[in-house]
């Protein structure tokens, strides 16, 4: 754990901040003549339970679709990586261009692309879940590879060559003595990528994908609520990501080794 660092303290600056975002929204509230209207997601009505439960569906597809992205932007990520790194003018040259490519296209533009432009010249017309899958993971996977890439280079190599001397393969070398150890110094980073993947994924609504945003668009063309509703919608993303982080430093916890900071 890095020196000076209290997670009580932590938490508590967290929960002032949000207080105090809280009461800013309220005092927004009070001095606006507009008439708030929640009972329409009232827990208490029939009414207000169905859009309750319209919305909330809208979890498991958002976090199942983040959680896949992710796996998959880190698996494409890593092989970019080792590539960027391997000392050959091939590989490395394509790491480079694969990372500035996509690093540099909007995850909007390419959802799209691939969504209307790709079934022009290929004629292969991916589904609504597939390609949000394939855009978001492939986008994320340029900026994973970069946080692979200095992990990897970080390492001591040292580690490797002794490995190699009591004869692991280059592959165990890497899945039982480099991986565990550069993961654990990028998880951080890694949280803050899931994080991105969480936010970015409320994209794909654009072409119909069923997550909490696309949900939300679908409720206020119905109740004509917007405010409320994009509010509501605001605090589910707000819960949903404050409970990621609180378990994305557990596991960094977990994984930090004894009486180390790493």
């Amino acid at each position: 754990m890095a020196k000076g660092f209290k997670p009580a303290s932590a938490r508590r600056h967290l929960a002032l901040a949000l207080t105090l975002l809280a009461c800013l929204v309220l005092a927004g509230c009070a001095q606006s003549t507009y008439a708030w209207n929640w009972h329409f997601l009232s827990p208490f009505e029939a009414r207000g339970q169905r859009n309750l439960a319209f919305l909330l569906t809208g979890f498991g597809s958002t976090v199942a679709i983040s959680l896949a992205a992710s796996v998959l932007s880190m698996a494409v990520g890593l092989v970019v990586a080792m590539a960027a790194l391997s000392g050959r003018r091939v590989p490395v040259l394509g790491a480079r261009v694969y990372v500035e490519v996509f690093r540099s296209i909007p995850i909007l533009v390419f959802i799209l692309w691939v969504f209307y432009g790709l079934p022009i010249l290929t004629g292969i017309q991916l589904s609504v879940i597939t390609t949000g899958l394939i855009s978001v993971a492939i986008s994320d996977s340029a900026f994973t590879a970069e946080i692979f890439r200095s992990g990897l280079q970080s390492f001591d190599k040292g580690q490797s060559e002794a490995a190699r001397s009591l004869g692991l393969s280059q592959l165990r070398t890497l899945r039982l003595i480099v991986l565990p150890q550069v993961v654990r110094a990028i998880l951080p980073a890694l949280g803050n990528q899931f994080v991105y993947v969480l936010k970015m994924s409320s994209l794909v609504s654009v072409i119909g994908f069923q997550e909490l945003t696309r949900r939300a668009n679908e409720l206020t063309l119905v109740e004509y609520r917007p405010l409320e509703i994009y509010t509501f919608l605001v605090l589910e993303y707000l819960v949903l990501i404050l409970i990621v982080s609180h378990l994305v430093r557990r596991l960094e916890g977990r994984m930090r080794l004894p009486g180390k900071g790493i």
